[in-house]
């Protein structure tokens, strides 16, 4: 371990320990929630076109995709695997430049989400229109209770949270950035070794 050093070694370790962690806790929730018969009644579409099984499928490979990297930077920095450490840097780095670009298309289609929104809010007070009595005077003592439409009050939510969510982003681009420049100290310091 002459050329390499120790904290550095082990913070990485720790680091991607704690990555692998959060990937196994997202994996057996996602995989809970879909096979589950609690998670088929919380996610039954009912009579909507959407399909609420995506997230969840998504939810998985997210799971799988950060349990996989906390692996291979685990066991990179322990075992001073240039191999390993590499392909850790690379998958970090694509998961890095995905939310940099799904940021720059969500505030380039800012007002094609709107229009989704409103279509999806749209179709789905057709569905109400066509329920029984019971589920209209349901509908009638909401409509008394909440004077202001569901997408002012979505739209205000969004608003009120939007810096929360950058805050959240660019807090994870920065330990992403970390990661990336720790791994490839790392890498070049095996090399040198």
């Amino acid at each position: 371990m002459a050329g390499v050093s120790g904290c550095l070694k082990y913070s990485m370790f720790i680091f991607n320990f704690l990555f692998w962690l959060c990937g196994i806790v997202i994996l057996a929730i996602a995989i809970w929630v879909r096979v589950s018969k609690d998670g088929q009644e919380i996610l039954s579409p009912g009579d909507s076109s959407t399909n609420p099984y995506v997230s969840v499928n998504i939810l998985i490979a997210v799971g799988s995709v950060i349990m996989i990297l906390g692996f291979l930077g685990c066991c990179g920095a322990v075992k001073e695997s240039r191999c390993m450490l590499l392909l850790f840097f690379i998958g970090l780095l694509l998961i890095l430049l995905l939310q940099v670009a799904a940021g720059i298309l969500g505030a380039t289609f800012k007002s094609e989400s709107e229009r989704i929104l409103n279509e999806t809010l749209y179709e789905n007070v057709k569905l109400l229109e066509a329920a029984d009595n019971d589920a209209k005077a349901f509908q009638k003592a909401l409509a008394e209770f909440q004077e202001e439409p569901c997408i002012s009050l979505i739209k205000d939510v969004v608003a009120k949270h939007i810096l929360i969510v950058i805050g959240i982003a660019f807090g994870l681009a920065v330990i992403e950035i970390l990661g990336l420049v720790f791994s490839m100290v790392l890498y070049c310091q095996i090399g040198n070794k």
